[in-house]
């Protein structure tokens, strides 16, 4: 990094050290950046630029009137926020601002400015308790946050409890908040800070198998890939696309299906703060949308309602976030005749590296490496496995894992080798087959869980003297978390304690992460060193 624009070289300074990265390839024209890259101009900027400033960009579709920002709204609203952020608080370039909100335009308006202002945003899931929230502003050191009015509570709660967040800024998406009244007094035209291809762009945390969470750090080149990469590979996309899904702009495959990916080809995406599979398919219907991104347990709910909605716009439907089962994928092409588009990313890799076009998906297959992407099984040695032998799977590519000063940098990157912590198996034809999770992970719903975590909220309960926490499989989610407790003297095991722990788990941390199986066990298996057993604890599940 010969350049940089930061002033605040916090994130700079805490890379991974060069022997300790991946090896990246940028062996594609088309991924080859200029030095000087700001992610929010070649994604917002430079649309309105080429004549793009009418074109719808978003929709927010929910309980009012649907709300449409075009390019050149979304435009002018990100930059008077990128003013806010220089003049009203005195953010430099690199300063860490933590957003906070639902998939609304507020968000995306919050997001843009804060790239533009040559900052990096942290985007953090609003179902986030106070507790986890201060682990990533403790992480990231992070100095302001732009908040979703009706979810600053446990923001102010964390803020309480931490040394570095000195300012919190309220948005409302029908335009009342305090940002808003700070934007009014700037203008809408801003010069972008001009950053780096390899200055920091984001930072994207993670839930590890401990429960600490993992800043991950992406550049700006590395979001214009993903809307570069899979796009091109497996979606053939065109700027009258209308997307529409269910990830959270919080997570990066929500990042670069609903923004990175429309936004780079001037197409439009519905955002809904609330979905369900009954409230997706009215989106489709109601939008004709051409594009739907989400995890298998809503294509295996869609699939038996989707004859009581007109479907007849939508072209493409990818799955991640979760393994996709044959009979979904079955199921979901018998409702609509579509063919499931299925892939598998992770926030270390910024978005997906083993996808397929409909045309050439392979039953039980995930994929193959997209271009510009290198993929293989490698053995406990490093070697890699023959076809049809179950290994740990290994990529490298334009992306890659950067850990925030965290010693794991060395477990996931061995030798210029991304380790996904999955294992597959590939084919003759290099097509890859998931097998399971390699490490202690829970994959409910799309969702990453660490069983630690919600064991660290089971035991500050009185009733829970000891618990272990895993996945079991669950033909609706995939997995589900159960939890096996024993208790303390004077707790019955009964359905009423379970209940109890529940909604003890749900006010401690995310409420997705609550166990919703219960087993009362007298012991833990334990292993002679005193370790649980949780490869018996499944077999028991």
């Amino acid at each position: 990094m010969a350049y940089t624009a930061h002033v605040d070289t916090f994130a700079r300074d805490r890379l991974p050290p060069e022997a300790e990265r991946p090896e990246f390839l940028f062996e594609l024209p088309d991924l080859r950046y200029p030095a000087r890259l700001n992610c929010a101009g070649a994604l917002l900027d430079e649309r309105v630029a080429r004549g793009d400033a009418d074109r719808p960009a978003l929709y927010a579709y929910g309980e009012g009137p649907t709300v449409v920002r075009s390019y050149g709204e979304l435009l002018q609203r990100a930059n008077r926020i990128a003013h806010v952020l220089q003049r009203d608080l005195a953010l430099v370039p690199g300063a860490r601002v933590l957003l906070r909100g639902p998939n609304n335009p507020a968000m995306v308006a919050c997001w843009f400015g804060v790239l533009k202002a040559g900052c990096i945003p942290v985007t953090t899931m609003p179902l986030l308790r106070a507790r986890e929230l201060q682990a990533i502003i403790d992480a990231a050191e992070v100095s302001t946050a732009l908040c979703d009015h009706r979810l600053d509570e446990e923001l102010r709660s964390a803020a309480a409890q931490c040394a570095t967040l000195k300012n919190i800024v309220c948005f409302e998406d029908a335009g009342h908040g305090e940002l808003e009244r700070l934007m009014a007094a700037h203008p809408a035209a801003f010069r972008n800070v001009d950053t780096a291809a390899d200055d920091v762009a984001l930072i994207a945390f993670t839930s590890g198998t401990t429960g600490r969470p993992k800043g991950t750090i992406h550049f700006h080149r590395d979001v214009i890939v993903m809307g570069d990469c899979f796009p091109h590979a497996c979606l053939r996309p065109s700027a009258d696309d209308v997307c529409c899904g269910t990830p959270p702009l919080a997570f990066t495959f929500g990042l670069g299906t609903m923004l990175a990916y429309p936004m780079r080809f001037g197409a439009a995406t519905v955002l809904v703060e609330r979905l369900t599979p009954e409230v997706l398919l009215e989106t489709i219907q109601t939008f004709r949308a051409t594009t739907c991104f989400t995890a298998p347990t809503y294509y295996r709910r869609m699939a038996g309602l989707a004859g009581g909605f007109d479907l007849s716009s939508l072209r493409k439907c990818v799955s991640a976030g979760e393994a996709l089962p044959d009979a979904t994928r079955q199921a979901f092409k018998q409702a609509t005749g579509i063919e499931l588009i299925d892939g598998i990313g992770s926030t270390e890799m910024t978005h997906m590296f083993i996808s397929h076009s409909q045309e050439r998906a392979r039953r039980g297959a995930t994929g193959y490496a997209l271009p510009g992407y290198r993929a293989t099984v490698l053995d406990d040695a490093g070697a890699p496995c023959p076809p049809g032998v179950v290994g740990r799977l290994a990529v490298k590519g334009p992306t890659g894992c950067r850990y925030l000063a965290d010693a794991r940098q060395r477990t996931y990157v061995q030798n210029g080798w991304n380790l996904t912590g999955d294992a597959f198996r590939m084919d003759e034809d290099g097509y890859f087959y998931y097998q399971a999770r390699t490490d202690d992970m829970i994959v409910s719903a799309g969702y990453n869980i660490a069983g630690p975590e919600v064991e660290a909220a089971l035991l500050e309960h009185p009733a829970v003297a000891e618990c272990g926490v895993v996945g079991v499989p669950d033909e609706e989610r995939g997995q589900v978390v159960k939890a096996f407790v024993v208790l303390n003297p004077g707790h019955e095991a009964c359905d009423r304690t379970a209940r109890a722990l529940q909604e003890h788990v749900k006010a401690a941390i995310a409420p997705y992460k609550y166990p919703r199986r219960v087993q009362f066990v007298r012991e833990l298996p334990r292993t002679e060193s005193g370790k649980v057993q949780r490869f018996r604890l499944r077999q028991d599940g």
